[in-house]
């Protein structure tokens, strides 16, 4: 168990660090990693069920709390998509990078996913379904994240980053959506 939660810490981390650059958002296509991540996340919460189930059956209370934390996850997704500066450069791609408030509601969400598996684990009373959520819960907040920004880009006036890291409405930074 020690061991996938610093696998999941790592995968935060570089997350995060990737994201404080500046980046291409790409309208088109498919994110990899949030799909990378469903992926190990269904693999490790089938280890995880395992786990408690040969001890005793799921109770609803514990399956309750498991998407309680996925619909945790699409919400810190939702609120980090509101906080990343997205713009565009003339006859540019549109550009996207995560503020200081998108960082923080990063650790804000881990610990979230932290307190919720762990609360998990002490209703099941026995295995680590708990935390074995967290590659699913990372690919739900990530790929909300994700799909919210390619939207707003598509949407019309974006937002253009200040020197001050703040950012504003600009009618000269529109987003040109392809006809």
């Amino acid at each position: 168990m020690s061991s996938g939660i610093a696998l999941g810490l790592v995968i935060v981390a570089l997350v995060v660090h990737r994201q404080e650059r500046a980046r291409t958002v790409r309208e088109n296509c498919h994110p990899a990693l949030p799909g990378l991540l469903a992926a190990l996340g269904i693999l490790a919460l089938s280890f995880g069920v395992a786990s408690v189930v040969k001890h005793h059956p799921l109770d609803a209370a514990t399956v309750s709390l498991v998407m309680a934390s996925l619909v945790v996850g699409a919400g810190f997704g939702v609120a980090r998509a509101r906080t990343v500066s997205v713009w565009r450069e003339p006859g540019g791609p549109a550009l996207c990078k995560d503020t200081a408030r998108t960082t923080t509601l990063w650790f804000a969400s881990v610990a979230a996913q932290f307190s919720i598996g762990a609360w998990i684990d002490k209703t099941t009373g026995a295995g680590a379904l708990g935390f074995s959520a967290l590659y699913l819960y990372l690919a739900v907040s990530l790929g909300t994240q994700s799909l919210l920004v390619r939207r707003r880009t598509a949407s019309g006036p974006i937002h253009t980053p200040q020197l001050d890291g703040s950012a504003s409405r600009s009618p000269r930074a529109r987003v040109h959506t392809p006809s």
